[in-house]
């Protein structure tokens, strides 16, 4: 297994990925999978927003990602991010998720990042939502029938990890 900064070359594993979910699940509220192009555009706005856009390798292939992208546009968010975490459905249980987690994390603490937010569909969220918590994210909140998908109504838990100490002098 090894994490590395994604490239170019993994638009399209990363795209398969995600059509999975989008098409089989609920993880996300996205109902039709983005095209290439919009692959490109999230992959080339983390890297030039300077934020950590990873990919997880077993046996060659791709078998995961996860990046961050900016909690909301204001300025005064900008030490906020929204972390997103995906893996091909024959690896999940495999430990890679926690092992991506773990590299963002430290990915965002070199970047100057102060606080990261999960945002968890809560429907068959167990594992997301212990990997989470078991890297020190805690609960900070419910959002009850925000999300209309494959024929229910869906609640999202926010779940956020401070990476540095509070301090309001220092931006």
């Amino acid at each position: 297994m090894t994490v590395r900064d994604a490239e170019a070359r993994d638009l399209t594993e990363i795209g398969r990925i995600y059509a999975y979910h989008v098409t089989t699940g609920v993880a996300t509220f996205e109902v039709t999978p983005p095209d290439a192009g919009e692959w490109h555009r999230r992959w080339t706005s983390a890297r030039a927003n300077g934020l950590p856009f990873l990919v997880v390798e077993r046996d060659g292939g791709v078998a995961g990602y996860a990046y961050c992208s900016p909690w909301k546009p204001r300025p005064a968010y900008r030490h906020t991010v929204e972390n997103s975490i995906y893996l091909a459905p024959e690896a999940i249980g495999l430990g890679l998720g926690g092992r991506l987690l773990d590299v963002l994390l430290e990915r965002c603490v070199a970047a100057g990042l102060r606080e990261v937010i999960a945002v968890v569909v809560d429907a068959d969220a167990a594992g997301s939502l212990a990997l989470h918590r078991k890297r020190g994210f805690s609960d900070a909140g419910r959002l009850t029938r925000v999300g209309f998908k494959h024929g229910r109504w869906l609640d999202t838990l926010l779940l956020q990890r401070s990476l540095a100490p509070a301090n309001p002098s220092s931006a």
